[in-house]
């Protein structure tokens, strides 16, 4: 009878935990799901389970290319004028991971995870990582779940709503040039590829160049904006 009772327990108390978890998520992304499956495995690390329908990552991959397709199309409607290069540039500061990150963190995602105890969420990269990875998981669990309308929604009340601080000044070049000197790499050679418009509107291209290592481009209205853009994707091709 007491044993009846303790597993009656455990299973009512399991039950009200499964419940909360749910309802504070869907309270937080304004959504309520349908299939709660999607929602568990949206905040299961592989460290719980390496199957690839039982953590997150196939619902990360999916909720990346989501952010991209709503992101890129609010991008031509913002910026009606906007050639490739630039609207290329707005997006890369919107879908970087550490902005997306700090959308996780707005939500308090980490909060939810479930995770082995041996990784270390105190460490400030690896919480970093959870939180990007967590959002976009997040994302592509509500586009299974309900479709494209209320995955935009929540991508525009994250990202778009806060996108002009992922567009604030970041020095770019730098942080490359303090990352060169700690590993002891050549200093970075900042060159112009291109100069394209008329004098009133023209556009320099930049590419950077480490050693023998040659760098993606960036494009900017200014040489100082390309040679940012160019450093930000030199930190990203070298994996800071």
């Amino acid at each position: 009878m007491v044993k009846k009772i303790n597993f009656s327990l455990i299973y009512f108390i399991k039950n009200l935990f499964k419940s909360y978890f749910f309802s504070e998520i869907e309270k937080k992304c304004n959504y309520l799901f349908k299939n709660k499956n999607y929602l568990i495995q949206a905040f299961s690390h592989k460290s719980i389970s390496t199957k690839p329908r039982d953590n997150y990552e196939r619902l990360e991959f999916l909720g990346d290319a989501v952010i991209d397709i709503v992101i890129s199309r609010e991008l031509m409607r913002e910026f009606p004028e906007g050639d490739e290069g630039i609207l290329t540039q707005k997006r890369s500061a919107l879908v970087q991971k550490s902005f997306l990150a700090s959308m996780g963190k707005l939500l308090n995602l980490l909060d939810f995870i479930n995770i082995e105890s041996t990784v270390d969420l105190k460490q400030e990269k690896i919480a970093t990582k959870q939180y990007a990875n967590l959002y976009e998981a997040l994302v592509g669990a509500i586009y299974l779940d309900g479709g494209i309308f209320p995955a935009k929604k929540l991508i525009l009340s994250t990202i778009w709503q806060h996108r002009s601080e992922a567009w604030k000044s970041v020095n770019h070049k730098g942080q490359l040039i303090e990352f060169c000197h700690i590993r002891q790499l050549s200093n970075p050679r900042f060159l112009v590829s291109d100069v394209s418009g008329p004098d009133h509107q023209k556009l320099f291209e930049v590419h950077v160049q480490i050693g023998e290592n040659i760098f993606p481009s960036g494009i900017g209205t200014s040489k100082k904006s390309a040679e940012q853009h160019a450093a930000q994707y030199a930190m990203e091709a070298l994996g800071t």
